[in-house]
C-alpha cells in the first residue's frame, strides 16, 4: 500500500531529505543490477567480457531505457500536481493510463532495440572481438525490457505522491535476487554474459511484480484494477506534452555519449574496459544527483499544484546549495580512493592506469553539473520541459558532437574533457534562464491541476 506524503506545509529541507535518502538507496540498488554484472563478468570472464557488457553496450541500452524514464516523468509531474490540488479522480485515471502506456511502449522499444542491435553496434565501432559477446547480452536484455519499464512507471507513480520507500524495498529484494542468480548462472553454470543478462531480466521481473502488487493493494486513488485499465487520450496528451521533451533530452544525451563511446572504441579494449570500470564508479555520483533531481521534482510539483510559489523558490535554492556541497566532498573522496575502486572491476595494470587518468580528468568537475540536474528537475515539476530540453540539446549534445566529430586527431584526454566543458557552459545558461525569470513563459498548465 502506498504511503503518501503531503509536502506543501512545514519544513522545506526535512521532507526533501525524507525523499532523497530512499530514492538514493533505490538508485544505488538499481545501479547494482549492471554493476554486479560488471563485477562478476570482469572477474570471472576477463576484460573482453567486461568491455562487452559495459561501454558502448551499456550506453546503447540506456538509449531505450532513458527515453522511457524521461517520458515517465510526465506521469510524475501530473500525479504530483493532481495530488497537490487534491484531484483524486484524475490521479486514478493517470495511474491506469500510465501502466497501459508502459506495456505498449515497452513492447515497441524491445522490438526496436532487439532488431537494431547488431547494425547499431557495428556502426558504433564496437571491436570485432567483443561484438558477439555484446550481442549475447543485449538480445536477452531486450526480451525483458518491458518489465523494467513497468517497474519504472510504477515507481514514478508512487514517488509522485511522496512514497519513496516502497520502490526502495522492491529494488533491494530484486537486487539480491540478481546477485544470487549472477553468481549461479555465470560462475556455477558457466553461462557467460548470457547468464548475467538472464539474471538481470529475472530480477527485473520480480521488481515489476512487486510494484504492481503495491498498486493492486492500494486502497486510495493509486489503486490499480485491470477493469479500469485504459489509455485516456487527454491524459496521454498531457503525459507526452510534459514527458516527451524529457524523453528526447535523454535520447540526445545518450546519442552524444554514444558518439563519445564510438570515439573511445578507437583507442582499443584496454581503454574500453577502463571506461567501463570508471563508469560504474561514476554512476555512484550520478545516482546521488538523480536523487536530488527526483526529490526536487516531486517537491516542486506538489507545491506548484498547491500554488505555493514562494515555497517552491526557497526549496530550489536550499536544495541547490546542499547538492553543491555534497558534490565537492564526493569529488575529493573519489579521487583519493580511485585505485582501490578500480581494482574492484579488473586488476589489469593498463586498465587501472587509464582508469585513474579518466578520474583525474573528470571527477573534479562533477559539481558543475549540479545546476543542470536540479534546474531540469525543478522546471519539470512546474511543467516547463521544452526550453530546458533545447538548452541541454544545444549546450551539451550539440557542443559534444561538434567537439568529437569536427576536431581532428583528438587525444584521449581531449575526448574525456568534453564532459566538464559542456557541463560548465550548460549550467551557466540554466542558471540565467531560471534566475532571470524567463522560465515562467515556458510553464505548461496541467489540465484540472492548477
Amino acid at each position: 500500500m502506498a504511503k503518501t506524503a503531503n509536502i506543501t506545509e512545514g519544513s522545506i529541507v526535512k521532507p526533501l531529505f525524507y525523499f532523497f535518502f530512499p530514492i538514493l538507496l533505490g538508485s544505488f540498488f538499481q545501479q547494482l543490477y549492471n554493476t554486479v554484472d560488471a563485477l562478476i563478468v570482469g572477474n570471472f570472464l576477463g576484460k573482453e567480457a567486461l568491455a562487452a557488457v559495459g561501454g558502448t553496450t551499456s550506453t546503447y541500452l540506456n538509449l531505450f531505457v532513458g527515453f522511457f524514464v524521461g517520458l515517465s516523468s510526465g506521469t510524475t509531474v501530473l500525479i504530483s500536481q493532481y495530488f497537490g490540488s487534491r484531484n483524486y479522480e484524475h490521479i486514478s485515471r493517470t495511474v491506469h493510463t500510465s501502466i497501459a502506456l508502459s506495456v505498449v511502449i515497452g513492447v515497441l522499444l524491445s522490438i526496436a532495440g532487439f532488431f537494431s542491435a547488431r547494425a547499431s553496434l557495428i556502426f558504433l565501432n564496437v571491436p570485432a572481438e567483443i561484438l558477439d559477446l555484446s550481442l549475447n547480452y543485449i538480445y536477452i536484455y531486450f526480451i525483458g525490457l518491458f518489465l523494467m519499464l513497468i517497474y519504472n512507471m510504477g515507481c514514478a507513480i508512487l514517488r509522485a505522491v511522496g512514497d519513496s520507500k516502497h520502490p526502495l524495498y522492491f529494488l533491494i529484494a530484486s537486487c539480491f535476487v540478481n546477485i544470487v542468480l549472477d553468481i549461479l548462472f555465470v560462475y556455477v553454470f558457466g553461462w557467460g554474459v548470457r547468464g548475467a543478462a538472464i539474471a538481470t531480466v529475472l530480477a527485473q521481473a520480480e521488481a515489476a511484480a512487486l510494484v504492481m502488487l503495491s498498486l493492486f493493494q492500494s486502497d486510495d486513488a493509486l489503486h490499480f484494477s485491470f477493469h479500469d485499465l485504459c489509455i485516456d487520450f487527454k491524459i496521454t496528451k498531457d503525459i507526452f506534452k510534459i514527458g516527451f521533451p524529457a524523453a528526447i533530452e535523454s535520447v540526445l544525451y545518450t546519442i552524444s555519449n554514444l558518439i563519445i563511446a564510438a570515439k573511445i572504441n578507437d583507442f582499443g579494449v584496454d581503454v574500453i574496459a577502463a571506461n567501463t570500470a570508471y563508469g560504474k564508479i561514476d554512476a555512484i555520483y550520478w545516482m546521488i544527483l538523480q536523487a536530488f533531481g527526483i526529490s526536487i521534482t516531486t517537491f516542486v510539483g506538489q507545491n506548484f499544484g498547491a500554488r505555493k510559489f514562494d515555497r517552491v523558490k526557497k526549496g530550489i535554492n536550499r536544495w541547490m546549495a546542499i547538492a553543491l556541497a555534497i558534490s565537492a566532498v564526493l569529488s575529493v573522496l573519489m579521487i583519493f580512493f580511485a585505485p582501490q575502486l578500480l581494482l574492484l572491476f579488473n586488476n589489469d595494470p593498463a586498465v587501472i592506469r587509464i582508469g585513474r587518468q579518466i578520474i583525474i580528468w573528470i571527477v573534479p568537475f562533477w559539481f558543475t553539473y549540479v545546476p543542470i540536474g536540479l534546474m531540469s528537475g525543478s522546471l519539470r515539476g512546474m511543467g516547463n520541459t521544452l526550453i530546458p530540453t533545447i538548452i541541454t540539446a544545444v549546450g551539451i549534445i550539440g557542443l559534444r558532437s561538434v567537439w568529437i566529430l569536427l576536431i581532428p586527431n583528438l587525444s584521449l584526454q581531449s575526448v574525456f574533457m568534453v564532459y566538464p566543458a559542456t557541463w560548465i557552459v550548460t549550467s551557466i545558461v540554466f542558471l540565467f534562464y531560471y534566475y532571470s525569470g524567463l522560465y515562467k513563459k515556458g510553464i505548461i498548465q496541467v489540465s484540472n491541476a492548477i
